[in-house]
């Protein structure tokens, strides 16, 4: 079974960083793209910023030069450094990632359950 489990979330004053990890695992031949996503309550899941296999990173343009996406190939791991963190950051971020399984032997879409940031004083 192939699964991806987030952590790192949590509460944070205004200013302040948080470190998001998540780890794949299971039955993985290759991970392509991986990136974090954020839902706010009463608003539709965005993209925050990805990553390719040759670490190539993409952000939204709202989390541009406070987040980092990164990557471990070598434990199948997504980071995501959250610093300058703002109210507007708070969500549930879930980890996404395109990977090719043995069985069945094809690229899916996979999620994580979702971590929790508030950003609040």
């Amino acid at each position: 079974q192939v699964q991806l489990v987030e952590s790192g979330g949590g509460l944070v004053q205004p200013g302040g960083s948080l470190r998001l990890s998540c780890a794949a695992s299971g039955s993985i031949v290759r991970i392509d793209a991986m990136g974090w996503y954020r839902q706010a309550p009463g608003k539709q899941r965005e993209l925050v910023a990805t990553i390719t296999s040759g670490n190539s990173a993409n952000y939204a343009d709202s989390v541009k030069g406070r987040f980092t996406i990164s990557r471990d190939n070598a434990k199948n791991t997504v980071y995501l450094q959250m610093n300058s963190l703002k109210p507007e950051d708070t969500a549930v971020y879930y980890c996404n990632a395109d990977m090719l399984t043995i069985a069945p032997f094809r690229t899916s879409a996979y999620w994580g359950q979702g971590t929790q940031v508030t950003v609040s004083s």
